[in-house]
């Protein structure tokens, strides 16, 4: 006897394969203790930008992908093959696809249903996304509920005729299931400690996947992982003595330092470099002094109470006249000037 295939998942199974045709980015997305009005509300916003949200369960799911598969390894189609099976390692849980078209942004979708969050009660059985803490304070409950504090060890006293928590108590840790006499409390005080919303669980972009937390690394952080990286190769080969692009320079700079070293020994030879270091080791507070003064001007450390005073002015004008550090060539005012046309 020939099994009939249903209907809606023939449809289902066309609706997938479209989608993957003709969209390249998708997200695999977590529902759990999300409501179908709230993502038919999302579907709703999402398709005005051409964004497709995609539910169904784990073994139609499976079952469309590795069907895919076989159908791509015949036609010759490897690569769109392998996608197919590297979007197969993304169905695990409660799960569901949305595709991106080409212009939208991973990253800017991603943060943007994670903030779409839905403030709900702690229900009895589920666990707990979050630690959960009773505040001290009054509870608005009469007397005769004393006990039921007491059942979950929450100091309390009477105070005007209410019962009143003592000091802050934490009634839930997160992941383990909220137990029914914390939930009846959290509902008597008007607590709703959970936010619920859809989760992004797995990133899917031309044919790759990977988490979706790798979207949280910046740049700054893969810069400088890359920089350590060189700097552990160039150790490495200079102390191995194999030359390399990352230890060459290095290499480079330590010879210079040595024929400088001998420069500064004999009095035979000299070039430029070699005169700016025997200046510098004649006089090092000068150096110093000319290398702080670009710094604060470029920071901004001109302070309005610095402006000369009158009767500075008219010394100033002299030395200009005398030909003094204002006039003749102008060299350091013409350095004042590109280094605050720079800043």
């Amino acid at each position: 006897m020939v099994h009939k295939v249903p209907q809606r998942k023939l449809e289902y199974a066309a609706r997938l394969n479209d989608y993957l045709d003709r969209y390249h980015k998708a997200l695999s997305v977590g529902v759990d203790n999300v409501g179908s009005k709230s993502i038919a509300i999302k579907r709703k916003e999402l398709r005005s930008r051409d964004i497709h949200i995609l539910m169904g369960k784990n073994t139609i799911i499976r079952k469309v992908l590795t069907m895919r598969m076989d159908r791509m390894e015949e036609e010759g189609k490897m690569k769109q093959c392998k996608n197919a099976e590297n979007m197969l390692n993304m169905v695990h849980g409660n799960i569901g696809f949305i595709f991106l078209p080409k212009g939208e942004s991973i990253r800017g979708l991603r943060d943007e249903l994670l903030d779409d969050k839905v403030q709900t009660a702690a229900k009895a059985g589920i666990a707990a996304p979050d630690d959960v803490f009773v505040p001290p304070g009054p509870t608005g409950q009469d007397p005769s509920q004393t006990g039921f504090f007491q059942a979950l060890d929450i100091p309390t006293k009477i105070n005007r005729g209410q019962v009143e928590i003592l000091s802050e108590v934490k009634l839930i840790t997160k992941g383990e299931k909220v137990g029914r006499s914390a939930a009846e409390l959290l509902t008597m005080l008007n607590i709703k400690p959970f936010y619920y919303g859809i989760s992004v669980e797995y990133v899917y972009d031309n044919g790759e996947v990977y988490p979706s937390d790798v979207l949280d690394i910046s740049q700054s952080e893969v810069a400088a992982s890359f920089n350590e990286a060189i700097r552990s190769v160039a150790a490495l080969c200079m102390a191995l003595n194999y030359p390399t692009a990352a230890s060459v320079p290095h290499s480079i700079m330590n010879a210079y330092k040595n024929i400088l070293a001998i420069g500064l020994g004999c009095s035979t030879y000299s070039w430029d470099n070699l005169d700016k270091v025997k200046a510098i080791l004649a006089d090092p507070s000068a150096f110093a002094a000319a290398a702080a003064a670009p710094a604060a001007a470029a920071d901004g450390a001109a302070p309005a109470e610095a402006a000369p005073e009158p009767e500075e002015e008219e010394e100033e004008e002299s030395s200009v006249a005398a030909g003094g550090m204002f006039g003749g060539s102008g060299s350091d005012g013409d350095s004042d000037d590109s280094d605050s046309d720079s800043s």
